[in-house]
């Protein structure tokens, strides 16, 4: 039995540095892009990508966190919980340093939720492709 837990955390780990991986990876390039684009908003648009790496990061820790625990699913509630505790303050100064005023909870559950979605979609493409 414990081998088999061991064996699911490795491959929750694994794909948790995955993830990691790729938004350490390809998100600081397309900040880079849009700066080209639109050089007057580098500032917001370096705050946002901040922001949501952040909020990226705390997603897949929640994630491996409930895994660990042996509550992959159904959770749900209990994760966005985990991930606004932790990233609140700090996403909030960070939209606020790039000009987005009124940042409020219900404003970043909206972006934590799209930072799931796109996690999500991420996730069942390659298991998808992989299949």
């Amino acid at each position: 039995m414990t081998n088999k837990f061991i064996t699911v955390m490795e491959a929750i780990g694994r794909d948790a540095l995955k993830a990691l991986t790729f938004v350490e990876t390809y998100l600081p390039k397309a900040a880079e892009l849009a700066s080209l684009f639109f050089p007057a908003e580098a500032a917001t648009i370096t705050g946002v990508v901040n922001a949501t790496a952040l909020i990226q990061k705390a997603v897949v820790l929640a994630e491996q966190k409930m895994a660990a625990g042996g509550q992959a699913t159904g959770t749900g509630l209990q994760k966005a919980a985990d991930v606004i505790s932790t990233v609140e303050p700090t996403v909030t100064q960070l939209l606020s340093e790039a000009g987005i005023s009124n940042v409020d909870t219900a404003y970043i559950q909206k972006i934590v939720d799209a930072v799931v979605a796109d996690l999500n979609v991420r996730d069942a493409t390659a298991t998808a492709t992989s299949a």
